[in-house]
């Protein structure tokens, strides 16, 4: 493949077998593996939990990649929490990730700069205060979904599902053509929705900047895998 395939690592930790302590271990080791693997970009999304416990969870998710990057300086693994501004200016996060049914990309701009400018230390982290310039990431299933991203000046766009999930058999996929058609905007486009191994490669053939996951990343092997989709 290429050596500029982007990866996404989109998490859930209910995918993990035991109880819910055990879990979150497995996560926060999975979140461990993948920074120091160079994955780019981890969402954190645990959509279950409570404004509170998805904090709590995002701090020590946090202070992973914070020590990671602090250790090996080419390590530039980004945390983004899901659909929570508020909770991802707390913990010092590198940005958020919106669902298409949420803020815009500048309304989520706007707010997470109102929200860093009151508080000038995010509490139990290494960073002083959250980036000014967040990353916005928008999940898109339509093309008018990715116009409107590209429109917001989101960061970047999540394209899917491009495939038939193994999980939602009667998913309807958009298909390869959807995706290339998708990735002739001007922002990166990640190819999401029954991506493997083996077939990543016709996504970033058809234009996708990098690739994006939950089960590709939480049921591999991640530096064999970063190796596979960079090869």
């Amino acid at each position: 493949m290429v050596e500029s395939c982007l990866l996404y690592y989109i998490t859930d930790r209910t995918a993990f077998s035991g109880e819910e302590q055990a879990r979150r271990r497995s996560l926060l080791a999975k979140i461990t593996e993948a920074a120091t693997h160079g994955v780019d970009y981890i969402q954190l999304r645990e959509k279950d939990l409570s404004a509170r416990e998805l904090e709590r969870l995002a701090r020590e998710a946090m202070r992973i990649v914070l020590e990671i990057r602090r250790k090996d300086e080419s390590l530039k693994t980004a945390l983004l929490i899901n659909s929570r501004t508020d909770v991802a200016v707390a913990v010092g996060a590198d940005g958020v990730h919106l669902r298409a049914s949420d803020l815009s990309p500048e309304e989520a701009r706007s707010a997470w700069r109102g929200k860093s400018g009151a508080s000038t230390v995010a509490r139990g982290s290494d960073r002083e205060i959250p980036p000014n310039e967040p990353l916005i990431a928008v999940s898109c299933h339509t093309l008018q979904e990715v116009a409107r991203a590209e429109a917001g000046h989101a960061s970047f766009a999540v394209f899917g599902p491009v495939f038939e999930k193994k999980d939602v058999p009667r998913s309807t996929p958009a298909g390869l053509k959807a995706l290339r058609e998708a990735c002739r905007t001007s922002i990166p486009v990640f190819a999401l929705g029954g991506v493997t191994l083996e077939n990543a490669k016709s996504c970033l053939e058809a234009g996708a900047a990098g690739i994006a996951g939950i089960r590709i990343f939480q049921e591999n092997d991640i530096s064999n895998l970063v190796r596979g989709l960079r090869r």
